[in-house]
């Protein structure tokens, strides 16, 4: 299929980060990548659903019932998973949060579902860094894996002055115009153009 017959369906998934919240700028992080992204040759269509305060294991509950309602089987259908750091507090161990994970991709893998993984972003409690660094290092191995692109967003934002200012001082610990716009340049910088199968805009 050459590019100009390509069309293609991203369906993103995640907690509240994966919406507009907290942004004063109104696009959050993923407006601001798809401002970067070429959406007419080849066609892209996004479609994000986030679901405030999930965990891992809802985010594996819905997710397929989620993204086959946005699919087509006449476009390349495309699947991005931001993992929530909220496994830690809710008590859901690190091997059963990589499981959830590892059941996703592996049943998308199955349906010729190609996936994107965005790791969790540091907690706005920095006591709960700790299990959610070595949460990141579980999720990345997982990814490794099964050769799906993993962006670390924790180890370049856990010591990040305009993140930890963000998320400490807002009212709903989401991060803001900072945090999302750092968000979109670790996705944008960290494979978003070769998992598309697009030039590098840089």
């Amino acid at each position: 299929m050459n590019s100009i017959e390509r069309s293609i369906r991203v369906v993103v998934l995640g907690d509240t980060l994966v919406s507009t919240s907290g942004d004063p700028k109104g696009t959050g992080w993923l407006g601001r990548v798809m401002a970067r992204t070429p959406i007419e040759n080849p066609q892209i269509d996004v479609f994000a659903l986030p679901a405030p305060d999930e965990t891992s294991a809802a985010l594996g509950e819905r997710w397929n019932t989620e993204v086959q309602r946005r699919f087509s089987p006449n476009t390349e259908n495309r699947l991005v998973v931001m993992m929530p750091n909220s496994d830690p507090a809710a008590g859901i161990s690190i091997s059963r949060s990589r499981l959830n994970l590892a059941n996703i991709l592996d049943d998308a893998k199955r349906l010729g579902v190609e996936c994107f993984v965005i790791g969790p972003t540091p907690h706005r409690n920095p006591e709960l860094n700790g299990e959610i660094e070595h949460l990141v290092a579980g999720f990345e191995d997982v990814c490794s894996r099964r050769q799906v692109t993993f962006v670390d967003c924790f180890t370049p934002l856990v010591e990040n002055e305009g993140w930890n200012a963000e998320v400490r001082d807002g009212q709903s610990g989401l991060p803001g115009q900072v945090g999302h716009g750092l968000i979109a340049w670790l996705v944008l910088n960290r494979g978003w153009y070769p998992w598309l199968q697009l030039p590098d805009q840089g």
